[in-house]
This record gives C-alpha cells, structure tokens and sequence, in this order.
C-alpha cells in the first residue's frame, strides 16, 4: 500500500491534512518533525507533507525538518509553517507581517501561458484559509510564485528551473480545511498526479490492518473494554471483538454522569452485538468524589482516574484496556509529534493516571467521528449507534457547570431530555452534528405564577460540523427554540431561563468545559 508521511510542526489541523489524503483514498502516518531521513525511507513513502505550527521560522523556538528530507527524491509540499520552512532552508526570507490574515483570502493563481503549475491544474481564483502572522518576503533562489493573496504575494511557491526535479511545493494557506474550496483537489493534484501515488486505501483497509496489529498486540490475553454506548467505544469494541472475540470483555459503568434512564437503554441496544458486557454501577463513588470540585480540568483528570479504578476492580487476568479515543481528543489534550498547544485534558487521554495496570489499546486514536462512523459501517452496526450524537466522556460533569450535585444533575437530565426529544419528533436530530443542554452556575430572576423566582439559567446547543474540529452553530428555527424553551421552563422545576448558544469552534470549543 503507498502511503504519504506528514511531519508534524504543532498545528491543531495536522490531523486535518491525513484526514484529507484518507478521503483521496490514500493511506497516511503522522511522524515528528524532525523524523530522520532514515525512518522516512524504513516507511517508503511517495510523498511527504510538511505541517502548519504555531512558532515563527525565525523565532528562538524556531523548528526546522531534518535538511536530508529534500534530498529523498521525493516530492515535498509544505503549508503554511511548512511554507515558511522550506523557504528558510533555501535561503528566503519570513519576517513578520504587519497585516496578518485569519479566516478566508481570496487566492490569486498565476496561470502563465506554458508555465501553468502542475499543482494548481484545474483550479480557478477562489477562497482559502488563511492562519497567519509571518509570511515569506525573499523568494528562495530556484523558485518561483504560482499564486498570491491580497496580503501575501508569495502565497504558493514551488521549486523550478534547474530546481524544478526537486519537486519542492509550498503553501501559505490550508488546503485541508474545508473552507478552502479547492483544497482536496489542490491535495489531489499534488499525491496522484504529482507523486504518482494509486489511491488504494479504505476503511475495509484499516479494519484489516487493525485486526492484525490488535492480534498481535493482544496475543493470548484477555482484554477489558470500556464501553459507553457511544459511537466511538462500540466500534471500537466490536472491531477489537472481532480480532480477539471472547478475549474481550467489556464493561459498561455508570457513574451518575449520564444522561436519562441512559444506563437501560445502552444495555438494551449492545446486547445484540454478540458483546460480553459487565454493568458496573459506581455512580456513589464518582459523586463523592467530585463533590465540591468546579474546575473542568480537575474533573476530568478525577473521572479519568476514578473510571481506571472501576476497571480495576473488575479485572481478573486482562492485561490491556480498550478505549473509543478519537483524534479531536487526542489534539486538543496532548501534542501528537509536534509543540501543539493543549487545549482541555480528556479523561481518556490527559485525564488518565501515569502509573496503571494495564495498558492501552486505541484502535480509532488517528480517526475522526465520520471515519469512525464509515468503519462502524464496515462491521456492521446499526445505524441507531452510528448516528448518535456525541457524548463527552466525563458526561454530564462538564455540563453541569461549577460544582456537582444530584438536584443539579437531575434538573439537566430532565431538560437535555426535553431538548433531544423535540429535535428527533422535529425531524432536526440527523440535521445537527451535536446538540446538548447546559446548566449554567449562575442564576437570574424570574416572574411565575406572579410570584418573583431566582434560578437556573439553561442554555441550549447545536452545532453543524464533519469531523469536530471546527463547528458553526446550528441556526435551528425559532419556533423550535421558543418551543423547547417554553417546555424546559414549565416542566423543568428549578429553570425559569432558557439561552441559545450562537459561538462557532473556533473560538469557542463545542463543549462548555
């Protein structure tokens, strides 16, 4: 199978550029940055993409790939970072510019008679996205430009002349994020008809692929799987299940943290899978001990611990501990090769304790939900499980908002409940990507019954979104919000006031906490 590397600089969106080489049907590794140009060739790639990142080329954290990697004889093509790295290394110039550029720029493509670059063939003038602060002002000497923006003239380059065999390609602005029309073309141009590369990779691939590694990893021993009734866990226990089958064993644990009557219905739909699963009711333990705590992080990192416990305590000879971790958790709690910047800890990823019994198998840790949704389609799960929304795993801890307790638990379970049940009899379920109550930690006054009330303040979400990296809220009906309000406020003691959250991701994260 020919596959394409990407070298990692810190960029939140690194994960982004594989996502899109997948969907060109073409397999992808992320490595570090600074990857020698031994391990590039032991992985025998076509192609290597160099990443975005936060540092400045001229900075004193500056960053620079290993200078061998242009000498594999393999076409490279830098974003962004990647960019401003190739044009250091060749002798250009980046300096800081005085007009940054965030969000979409209109690109500007050089289409000279005789000259038309292979990359950009077939693609007009049209929108991109930019994330930038420095740009390259010297052209590095055996290049030459092939489009612009209104704040970077240099805003694609590419090696030419005596140069040209170098096949050396470079980017200011993000091909791989959506709002870049042309960009999965752009990719396209660069990994099969540049780098000739068979687009041959599938998501029956990477269930064989995955069956194999788990096998190995696994061996003889039994295995322990977290299980949540979300999307993410199931596919990943029905996909380890059919590597190992009875060697798993997988438990479902209820920590007072879910959603209503949750624990019933979850049992009820993953029974039918063939899966062996324990129910481990612990809602006592992790209520006590987050009691009083109102930091997000310290939440996650006590539920993280507190859910290693609980699978402790049902171990019996298992060795390896199964988890439905994604890549959008892994980004945004640790830095995959790169000097990316945390954002929150996932109590599966930052929120785990550094010394555990077991140890970790993530069969989806590189996938994003719809990834996860195509491979839970290959295995054949319904549906029903594929199309749910995503749960966070700390539940509702980091929905009810500042300090836990069980009134203010309940009152979110019964609004959620209200919420989700009118957006499914609306027909608006499958519209949204993401949709949640919040209970707010502040209160407002209120007038019912001509009597004065002070208390909860509730806000509704609903998000549209592919893969959870980026998000834009959902513009659902006001009628269905004047609805959904009107039932929380009348059915819902302790809410006289409802909110509708209007913030995209970014700036905000889709979650609250």
């Amino acid at each position: 199978m020919q596959s394409v590397l990407v070298l990692d600089f810190g960029s939140q969106y690194t994960q982004l550029i594989a996502r899109r080489i997948r969907e060109l049907g073409i397999y992808s590794e992320i490595l570090p940055y600074n990857t020698t140009p031994e391990t590039i060739r032991e992985h025998a790639p076509k192609a290597i993409i160099l990443s975005g990142g936060p540092t400045s080329v001229y900075g004193e954290q500056a960053i620079m790939p290993h200078e061998g990697i242009f000498s594999l004889g393999l076409p490279v093509l830098g974003i962004c970072y990647g960019l401003q790295a190739i044009a250091k290394h060749f002798g250009g110039q980046v300096e800081s510019s005085s007009k940054q550029e965030f969000g979409r720029a209109k690109l500007i493509v050089d289409h000279q008679d005789g000259q038309e670059s292979q990359l950009f063939r077939g693609i007009p003038d049209s929108d991109v996205w930019m994330s930038h602060g420095d740009k390259v002002t010297r052209m590095p000497e055996g290049f030459r430009i092939t489009a612009s923006s209104g704040n970077s003239e240099m805003c694609a380059i590419e090696s030419s002349g005596q140069k040209a065999a170098l096949k050396v390609f470079g980017l200011q602005f993000h091909p791989e994020v959506q709002h870049s029309l042309y960009g999965k073309q752009l990719l396209s141009n660069f990994l099969i008809d540049i780098a000739g590369i068979r687009p041959d990779w599938s998501s029956k691939g990477f269930i064989e692929h995955q069956i194999e590694d788990i096998r190995q990893k696994a061996g003889d021993s039994t295995v322990i799987c977290g299980i949540s009734g979300g999307v993410d866990s199931t596919v990943a226990a029905v996909l380890v299940s059919r590597a190992i089958g009875k060697q798993l064993h997988c438990v479902f644990v209820d920590n007072g943290l879910l959603r209503k009557n949750e624990a019933k219905k979850v049992m009820e739909f993953l029974r039918p899978l063939g899966l062996k699963i324990t129910l481990a009711d612990s809602s006592d333990l992790f209520l006590r001990r987050l009691k009083g705590v109102a930091s997000p992080e310290k939440k996650r990192k006590i539920i993280g611990r507190t859910f290693i416990r609980v699978f402790e305590e049902n171990i019996h000879e298992e060795k390896f501990l199964v988890q439905g971790t994604l890549y959008p958790d892994v980004i945004e709690s640790v830095s995959v090769g790169g000097p990316s910047e945390t954002i929150k800890s996932h109590h599966n990823v930052g929120g785990l304790p550094k010394r555990m019994k077991l140890k970790l198998i993530e069969p989806l840790r590189e996938l994003f939900k719809d990834e996860v949704r195509a491979v839970g389609r290959e295995l054949g799960i319904p549906e029903e499980i594929l199309m749910r929304h995503p749960f966070p795993g700390p539940g509702l801890a980091v929905r009810v908002l500042g300090s836990l307790t069980q009134e203010r638990l309940d009152i979110l379970r019964e609004a959620d409940e209200i919420y989700i049940d009118e957006l499914k009899s609306s027909g608006l379920y499958q519209q949204v990507w993401q949709a949640f109550s919040v209970l707010l930690p502040v209160q407002s006054v209120g007038v019912m019954g001509d009597k004065r009330t002070y208390e909860n303040v509730l806000a509704l979400r609903a998000v549209e979104s592919t893969d959870g990296m980026t998000a834009d809220w959902a513009h659902l009906p006001h009628e269905f919000l004047g609805k959904v309000s009107n039932r929380i406020i009348n059915e819902v003691r302790g809410v006289n006031r409802v909110a509708y959250d209007i913030s995209s991701k970014p700036p905000a994260t889709i979650e609250w906490e």
